[in-house]
């Protein structure tokens, strides 16, 4: 995983929180197979190495508010033939969090210095 900075993201964090943002635009809460599958999916996303790194990164974000969190009612599993789904929503926070981090990336981009081409 990227060495954290302070106050920013890293890359798994922001593939967490565009892809919650896409998955809740379609139906209401995700959960974490459908994260991955998503994210896999998507070109320019970071590679999830394992899904231990995932559901760490599900927690380290729900503890810092940017995601919500709860299991699905037992029934609806059991209808299904399958265990329980911890069910997951970006938050306020999380929104937040992600236009911050995109906005310091255009930043850094925009004053970087050009690379010459010889």
């Amino acid at each position: 995983m990227a060495r954290r900075r302070e106050g920013r993201l890293v890359p798994l964090e922001v593939d967490i929180l565009e892809t919650g943002i896409e998955l809740q635009a379609e139906g209401d809460e995700f959960y974490g197979f459908a994260l991955a599958k998503r994210i896999a999916e998507r070109a320019d996303a970071a590679a999830l190495t394992a899904h231990g790194t995932l559901y760490k990164a599900l927690a380290r974000m729900a503890d810092a508010g940017m995601l919500e969190s709860r299991w699905e009612d037992s029934a609806a599993a059991e209808a299904e033939g399958r265990p329980r789904r911890r069910l997951y929503r970006v938050t306020g926070v999380g929104e937040v969090a992600l236009r911050t981090e995109l906005a310091a990336r255009r930043a850094e981009t925009a004053t970087a210095p050009k690379a010459a081409f010889a």
